[in-house]
């Protein structure tokens, strides 16, 4: 009788376990399935499952894991090949994925409401979009097709209430007229409510890719005129939108439109986030990292004066600033221990050999001057200056230099040209001047 009682006691447990479980297709491009719980700051590590032959993982979910965001890596670079899904803590969570369909929630009724809910506002609004194509003017078929808006939003905050997935329909809720407007003025109005209704304080939204895609959207997708005026003004948008008492998302979220507009190479917009809004953000949440790297990338950008240093030549103590402004200049970092840097000075030498009017500015940051000594006598033409304590050196944090070698060309005024990435990208900017 004991035994049959513990069994009985066991069998309700097993059956209210959980787990994550999915099938990858095809199945020989794929070999693992990570499991990692997001967070605002990130995402921390929970598991892990190996994918079968057929393509199918299982990972089993306890107790400890509590319900929240969570996201599937399924390759490298993982913050490329990743995706977001609910967890509540009640039921199993299950999928298929491709790179040609994505991922379709087979079991999990948060995943298969939110997914059901995107593809249907997607029929919504391509709905509202023929209507504008078509005529635009008919009253009555606008008051239709509004209805149709309204109605389908209401059915799934009904279809939501009580469930994580609320939050997200919720933030996503449209913009609906309460009359006929005409494409100018409902454009104007859509665009203007794009961001009202996401509560920026809500823990899911914050860990999961919504606020990103939502305020990334915004700053480059609803763009009529792409002027860096109508980008600042998108950028003001967000901040204002944005409370001041979430200092920690909205730092992310302009830190992440900072990168967008550093990967795109505008300098104006990324040092203007910068100066208007994230130096001040990254001091006050005590980010001292980023207040580093935004403000050595402002040091650094293309059209600014180069930041000074001393230069000890043979009779005197100069700098950077004072050198005659009769040549351009090539401002390398590199280091004697550099196996990249050895490689690459030789080839620098040979290629400005027959250019009088470039001078080069080698700036060793080394541990130690012995070997920096004998490594320079094979540059006599080069203007040498060594950095000691290498990266700890304070030039390092002014220049942003995070490897070696590290090219600048700079005017004769000083004023920084042009970055480039390698040699191969030095050879082809040397050969434009």
């Amino acid at each position: 009788m004991k035994k049959l009682i513990l069994a009985l006691f066991i069998l309700p447990l097993l059956g209210f376990s959980q787990s994550i479980k999915g099938n990858f297709s095809p199945a020989e491009e794929f070999s693992y399935a990570f499991l990692y719980e997001a967070t605002p700051e990130g995402a921390n590590y929970v598991n892990r499952g190996k994918l079968d032959a057929e393509g199918n993982f299982e990972i089993t979910i306890d107790s400890s894991v509590a319900p929240g965001i969570y996201k599937i890596v399924y390759a490298i670079p993982p913050e490329e090949n990743n995706f977001d899904f609910i967890y509540n803590g009640k039921e199993t969570t299950a999928f298929n994925f491709s790179y040609e369909k994505g991922v379709e929630f087979t079991e999990s009724e948060e995943n298969k409401l939110w997914s059901s809910y995107l593809k249907s506002m997607d029929m919504v609004n391509q709905t509202i979009s023929n209507y504008y194509t078509k005529d635009g003017k008919d009253e009555k078929g606008f008051n239709s097709v509004f209805k149709v808006v309204k109605d389908t939003q209401l059915a799934y905050e009904e279809s939501a209430n009580g469930k994580l997935v609320s939050a997200f329909i919720t933030a996503n809720r449209p913009y609906i007229p309460v009359a006929y407007e005409d494409l100018g003025t409902y454009s104007k109005n859509l665009k203007s409510h794009y961001l009202s209704q996401i509560d920026f304080s809500n823990y899911l939204l914050q860990s999961s890719s919504f606020l990103v895609d939502r305020v990334t959207s915004y700053v480059f997708d609803i763009v009529q005129n792409s002027s860096n005026e109508t980008y600042k003004k998108h950028v003001d948008d967000v901040a204002a939108t944005i409370n001041s008492n979430n200092l920690g998302i909205k730092t992310n979220l302009l830190e992440i439109l900072w990168q967008r507009f550093v990967t795109l190479e505008n300098h104006d917009l990324a040092n203007y986030i910068t100066e208007k809004y994230l130096l001040e953000l990254a001091h006050k949440t005590e980010n001292k990292v980023l207040a580093e790297t935004i403000t050595s990338y402002k040091n650094t950008s293309i059209g600014t004066k180069a930041p000074n240093f001393d230069i000890p030549l043979v009779d005197n103590l100069t700098n950077l600033h004072q050198l005659k402004e009769e040549a351009h200049y090539l401002l390398i970092f590199w280091s004697s221990g550099c196996g990249h840097c050895l490689a690459e000075l030789p080839k620098v030498k040979a290629l400005i050999a027959d250019n009088p009017k470039l001078k080069v500015i080698a700036y060793g940051l080394e541990d130690e001057d012995k070997k920096w000594s004998e490594e320079i006598k094979n540059y006599p033409n080069f203007t040498h200056v060594i950095g000691l304590g290498k990266w700890d050196n304070p030039i390092v944090k002014t220049y942003g230099v995070a490897a070696t070698p590290m090219y600048f060309l700079l005017s004769p005024s000083k004023i920084i040209m042009a970055k480039p990435y390698d040699y191969n990208d030095l050879e082809v900017v040397l050969k434009s001047l």
